[in-house]
């Protein structure tokens, strides 16, 4: 049975931070592969600042040279605000014999009871909770808990420093060369 993490976001933009968090879970659970979801749009948030395809696009930038990283669009094909539980139902429809771990920060550990049909989400996936230093005393017994060294970088913080027209820390060469040449997060 192939053992895939599943780490969903809205990625915008993706940075080495989730590259680090993957990289992290894939070793601490022996994954064979871990496949980042962009969403398409958002479920619990604003509209993303990108668009879609951007976010899409500086996904593969960023993963490209990462031999057990893939990118699953689904959410892409399945449109408009996207729950985790209709993407586990269509995931285990396409690869019934896989075993999902569905990766989430440390911080969302808490929220996890409010998600979208949890119950039964809880059925088909089993989640890992990330823990950063602010985190670590999160606890659920239904979630497996990995620790990560911290990294003190947010897409939230580099959008920020793009705006004011500061040099982020945190992306690569080929993310950052694709915003300034979009004009992503200027505004």
């Amino acid at each position: 049975m192939e053992k895939i993490g599943l780490f969903g976001g809205t990625f915008d933009p993706p940075h080495i931070g989730h590259v680090k968090l993957a990289e992290t879970v894939l070793r601490a659970l022996e994954l064979d592969e871990v496949w980042f979801i962009p969403t398409y749009q958002p479920p619990h948030k604003q509209n993303a600042a990108a668009d879609p395809n951007s976010r899409l696009e500086m996904l593969r930038l960023i993963l490209k040279d990462q031999e057990n990283f893939n990118i699953s669009t689904i959410e892409y094909e399945l449109k408009g605000k996207s729950y985790t539980y209709h993407t586990m139902v269509k995931l285990k429809e396409q690869y019934p014999s896989a075993q999902f771990y569905f990766i989430i920060g440390g911080d969302m550990v808490d929220y996890l009871p409010n998600w979208y049909r949890i119950q039964d989400l809880k059925k088909v996936v089993k989640f890992v909770g990330v823990t950063r230093k602010e985190y670590e005393d999160v606890r659920d017994e239904n979630v497996l808990m990995v620790e990560m060294e911290d990294m003190p970088i947010s897409s939230t913080e580099i959008r920020h420093q793009l705006k004011k027209g500061n040099q982020p820390e945190g992306l690569s060469e080929d993310v950052l060369q694709y915003i300034r040449e979009n004009h992503l997060y200027e505004n």
